[in-house]
């Protein structure tokens, strides 16, 4: 891993209303602590979208970006997309729904795929950016807190657990594509509540 990453909430203007925002985090130095469902001196603006028991944790690989910087031209710096945990050396769209990791002091589990909202748009002054976002599958994976420790940055991210349903965070993406793939997802336990209501529209 290579940077944790934490944002308090912000007003900004956008389309001529103001809307409230945690997506801005910066990196910091020394070991943060992971209590409840937020690194010390993080939030979100809206729990109800972002954060929560299932999306505590955000992490976003380097390699995504460097996708984003090389293939699509855009300047990328460690938390632009809003993750608390940037990694080094890890496919996240390859991580297993319920695969767990060992991080600093903490245990964390894989619990969903981001879905991008308009608040990504925001951050990127590109309204279309979602869209984008979506269309290339790069998602990056939200976690769960297993156990509460702390982590920093230099810190190594080991996965412990693997199930073996198979379904991946870029397999959940393709079966709201793809609706021959939705089956799978009923293998997966302790489904977040709209990953279940996608399971049981079949």
């Amino acid at each position: 891993m290579i940077s944790v990453n934490v944002g308090t909430i912000r007003e900004v203007t956008w389309h001529g209303r103001r809307v409230t925002t945690g997506i801005w985090k910066h990196s910091v130095d020394g070991r943060i602590a992971l209590r409840g469902v937020n690194f010390v001196g993080d939030d979100q603006a809206d729990r109800t979208v972002h954060g929560g028991p299932d999306k505590a944790v955000y992490a976003y690989a380097r390699e995504d970006y460097d996708y984003w910087r090389d293939e699509q031209g855009i300047e990328t710096s460690n938390g632009l997309f809003g993750e608390n945990l940037t990694t080094e050396g890890l496919d996240l769209s390859k991580a297993l729904v319920g695969e767990r990791w060992s991080v600093g002091s903490t245990l964390l589990e894989v619990a969903q795929p981001r879905l991008p909202c308009y608040k990504l748009g925001i951050r990127l002054g590109d309204p279309y950016f979602p869209k984008r976002f979506m269309a290339v599958s790069r998602m990056g994976a939200y976690l769960r807190i297993i156990e509460e420790g702390d982590v920093g940055a230099n810190d190594s991210v080991r996965v412990t657990y693997r199930p073996e349903h198979g379904v991946t965070l870029h397999g959940m993406v393709e079966a709201l594509r793809d609706s021959r793939k939705v089956a799978a997802l009923r293998t997966v336990p302790r489904l977040p509540e709209f990953w279940q209501q996608v399971a049981d529209e079949e």
